[in-house]
């Protein structure tokens, strides 16, 4: 399955609930990049060479990251793709790719947020320095943020998450998802669910969404 959603709809969190629950692979393209780079493999330095840039990474080494680590899985093994695919042309190449080996998604799930809830949560979202743990304060806090509750680790807010680049992130999200959404839509994959509300409903939401029993 895909799973989409724009930034602050706490995706992730409902990608680590299912992936428990399905007992499924997780697979992130955040997660992949980071660990390209950091690893400094033949791709990672690809990619840097646009990220450094402020460039988007082109679709075929998107493409071929991930792939890479679903065909590593197995025909057989099932897995949550996480922030991919982003473009139509994405979209595309998976269903080709997941074709040669006789098996394509079963479904794709949108979590979706109202604009205005999502700049409230991104806007009050911190991370530990240590750990990557996230945190939700209130603007009340953000002056003297508290420190991990995990590891004892500073806390500080993303760039990204600073509101003058939330608007910038969420119109991105909006203007390049909409037509993979359309793209599932039409072959009758999408299932749509809010995420607003405690994290238990939203994930039987999704549960239900998918078709299985809650």
């Amino acid at each position: 399955m895909a799973l989409f959603g724009p930034p602050g709809a706490g995706k992730g969190t409902q990608a680590q609930l299912l992936k428990e629950r399905l007992e499924i692979a997780h697979i992130s393209s955040g997660d992949l990049f980071r660990f390209h780079l950091k690893e400094g493999t033949a791709l990672g330095k690809k990619a840097s060479e646009f990220m450094s840039q402020g460039l988007l990474v082109p679709d075929d080494l998107v493409i071929e990251m991930v792939l890479g680590k679903v065909n590593e899985l197995g025909a057989e093994s099932g897995f949550i793709l996480d922030g991919f695919p982003r473009t139509r042309e994405q979209a595309i190449a998976l269903d080709r790719a997941l074709l040669e080996d006789s098996r394509g998604l079963d479904k794709a799930l949108l979590v979706d947020v109202p604009q205005d809830e999502l700049v409230r949560r991104l806007g009050g979202r911190f991370i530990c320095r240590n750990c990557q743990a996230p945190f939700s304060l209130e603007p009340s806090q953000f002056e003297a943020p508290p420190s991990c509750s995990f590891c004892g680790g500073e806390l500080y807010q993303r760039d990204d998450d600073r509101a003058e680049a939330i608007q910038v992130r969420i119109g991105v999200y909006q203007e390049q998802t909409k037509p993979v959404l359309d793209f599932y839509r039409q072959q009758g994959l999408l299932a749509e669910i809010s995420g607003v509300g405690p994290v238990d409903e939203i994930n039987r939401d999704a549960i239900n969404a998918l078709g299985l029993d809650s």
